[in-house]
């Protein structure tokens, strides 16, 4: 099989390691991937947003199956332009997209499908969300109801950060991601990451994981893209697991196809369970970044076709076998992100992969030869062990190999799962 990969993140990275593997492969692309990337795959300068672009290269080097990494290129429609062109795509129509594309449609069908997620409101501009959170009180969950990038959801524990974070959103912090709002109850529990494979009618559930979301140690500071994670997660026991796919994925499946937005791709479940069981904070229409890279470490199936499957709705013919042993990875990200932070600054060592660890790359790009980070989150040291304690300490051991001077990162990833052996 000829594979064109979009995407050129931690994540991106992640999938080409584990494609490139494949005994079917024959050639793997990539557009635009990174340095790391090009380690398992020609790199392509193509411009993803040109989708009749992107088509033509499918066309010229008869490509046979395309992955689409990103969230962006799945909400633009681009699986829609390449499968109207004849070429096999793993990830979700431009209307199944809107899952992960608009916060509101998802608490709607929610509601429409009893799917269980918290009470919400949505609002299009600033006062009355204003008066709503007055009247609910915090602890409360600000989101702007479009894509932007991690970072759009604020979790506010007073009153006065919910109203600043309502202000954000329509003075234009997350552009137009912020044109709408949503307001919903704040759910309390433990998070969990759950991924599931749908081909629009079978299922196929994969593995839990658990991400850390917030930028400091013991989850403080502000939200980022996800600073760390580790599978497989513990309160995902398998009664939790079920309940999951009974109540939440298997809904989700037979409302989109209703709706008449069948679901073809990966779903990304984030998670609370609370007392009441599993309730669903946010859909995801893609493989989850950090999470992705752990995953990937534990799949010990043959993943190209695995996707290949859900692509050409197949799933019912293919199963995905997991090592047992918990993988867990720690993101390395430009010191300031995710406020303001320099780029171009010189990575000069990263530590050689082995068979239980490896760093994946996240935002680097080579500048005259020269190993530079370009984004936020740079680097994703990603390791195994018997125990999570055992592969955290594995991992933090490369960490403190990475040379990178205006790198940091935290250094609890795990702390809850760790937490839990050590009693």
């Amino acid at each position: 099989m000829k594979v064109l990969l979009i995407g050129s993140g931690g994540r991106e990275h992640a999938l080409a390691w584990k494609i490139a593997q494949s005994p079917q492969l024959t050639k793997l692309f990539a557009a635009p991937g990174n340095p790391g990337i090009a380690e398992h795959a020609e790199l392509v300068s193509l411009n993803v947003e040109d989708h009749a672009a992107v088509v033509a290269f499918c066309r010229e080097h008869s490509i046979d199956f395309v992955v689409v990494g990103p969230e962006a290129p799945l909400v633009a429609g681009l699986a829609d332009d390449l499968r109207a062109a004849g070429f096999a795509t793993f990830g979700p129509s431009k209307g199944a997209a809107q899952l992960e594309g608009s916060k509101g449609f998802t608490k709607d069908l929610c509601a429409r499908y009893d799917i269980p997620t918290g009470a919400y409101q949505r609002f299009k501009s600033a006062e009355p969300a204003k008066a709503y959170i007055r009247e609910q009180g915090a602890p409360i969950v600000i989101k702007a109801d479009g894509l932007a990038a991690g970072k759009g959801v604020t979790v506010a524990m007073t009153e006065a950060e919910a109203l600043a974070a309502v202000d954000d959103c329509f003075d234009g912090a997350f552009g137009a991601a912020g044109a709408e709002v949503v307001v919903e109850a704040f759910l309390d529990g433990e998070e969990a990451s759950f991924f599931c494979l749908s081909d629009g009618k079978t299922a196929l559930a994969l593995a839990t994981a658990q991400d850390h979301k917030r930028v400091g140690d013991g989850d403080t500071g502000p939200n980022t893209g996800g600073m760390g994670a580790y599978s497989p997660a513990p309160v995902m026991t398998n009664e939790m697991v079920q309940r999951t796919m009974r109540e939440i994925i298997e809904p989700t499946i037979t409302g989109m196809a209703k709706d008449g937005n069948p679901f073809s791709g990966v779903f990304f479940a984030g998670l609370m369970i609370t007392k009441k069981g599993p309730e669903l904070i946010e859909y995801n229409v893609r493989f989850g970044d950090p999470e992705c890279q752990v995953l990937v470490m534990r799949l010990k199936s043959d993943l190209l076709p695995i996707l290949h499957a859900t692509a050409t709705g197949t799933l019912d013919q293919v199963t995905a076998e997991w090592r047992d042993d918990p993988a867990l990875t720690v993101v390395l990200a430009s010191k300031g992100y995710p406020a303001a932070y320099d780029k171009n600054t010189p990575i000069a060592f990263i530590p050689q992969e082995s068979e239980d660890a490896k760093v994946f790359h996240a935002g680097t790009a080579l500048k005259d030869g020269q190993l530079v980070a370009t984004g936020g989150r740079v680097l994703n040291v990603t390791a195994f062990g018997g125990t999570v304690s055992e592969a955290q300490a594995r991992a933090y051991e490369l960490v403190d190999a990475v040379k990178w001077e205006n790198g940091f990162c935290r250094r609890d990833i795990g702390w809850q799962a760790v937490a839990r052996e050590n009693g």
